[in-house]
């Protein structure tokens, strides 16, 4: 396996290129399955009316929009991303659902909020892009309630053999491809299938939330065959 590492700089700059045709090439190169494994996160989260929900590296706003709907009109949902670029489309497409979302820029390792500020907090294929992972998994862990929920949805490894071997040809050779075509941006979506290679799944994503020191009832669930997987740990 690759060593995972990530320069903060280079990350944000690929994600401003890529900002534009975003959501476009998600839908496309996942077939909309990506949005069926955020209302899974949400549903493992036992999110309910009224609680405060931090949602970073929230992109375009789509996990911060699915918990809104969750948490209704009486909680509070902030969604933030280091990439001002990327949070362009986001308040318009919450305003279009009713939704009321507050966006800001913030990065996950200095997060800009109190200690104890949040019911539930929340990453979707954003962990990885994190510079210092476990800097970022202790900030989001630092603002939670006492019980609160830290919820991670990641790519991760296929376990079944020959569904891996399909799989691993499409994410090598094909999803940098179509991403490309869709974007322009060839070579971040050859980092993108690089990245999630290379980045530690399963135990040794338990591993890195138990090395904040803040969480405890650690697990993981596996999505469409171990194509992703979504993490979910309690706050001390």
């Amino acid at each position: 396996m690759e060593k995972h590492t990530v320069q903060a700089d280079k990350i944000r700059s690929m994600f401003a290129k890529v900002a534009p045709s975003y959501d476009a090439g998600n839908q496309i190169l996942s077939m909309g399955v990506h949005h069926l494994w955020r209302k899974k996160l949400v549903k493992i989260s036992r999110a309910k009316a009224g609680e405060a929900v931090l949602d970073c590296a929230t992109g375009t706003g789509d996990l911060a929009i699915e918990f809104k709907k969750a948490v209704g009109p009486t909680g509070q949902v902030v969604g933030t991303d280091f990439c001002a670029e990327m949070l362009v489309p986001a308040p318009a497409k919450a305003r279009e659902r009713g939704l009321d979302i507050k966006f800001e820029e913030a990065d996950v390792t200095k997060l800009p909020y109190a200690d104890a500020s949040f019911d539930i907090v929340s990453i979707s294929f954003g962990i990885r892009n994190v510079e210092n992972p476990l800097k970022g998994l202790s900030e989001m862990a630092r603002v939670l309630k006492p019980g609160g929920r830290l919820l991670v949805l990641e790519f991760g490894k296929v376990r079944l053999p020959v569904f891996a071997q399909i799989y691993n040809f499409y994410s090598e050779n094909i999803l940098p491809k179509l991403g490309g075509l869709v974007s322009g941006q060839t070579e971040a979506y050859e980092y993108l299938q690089k990245s999630s290679a290379a980045f530690p799944s399963r135990e040794d994503f338990l591993a890195l939330m138990e090395k904040t020191g803040q969480l405890k009832n650690m697990r993981y669930s596996s999505l469409t065959g171990g194509i992703a997987y979504i993490y979910d740990a309690e706050k001390k």
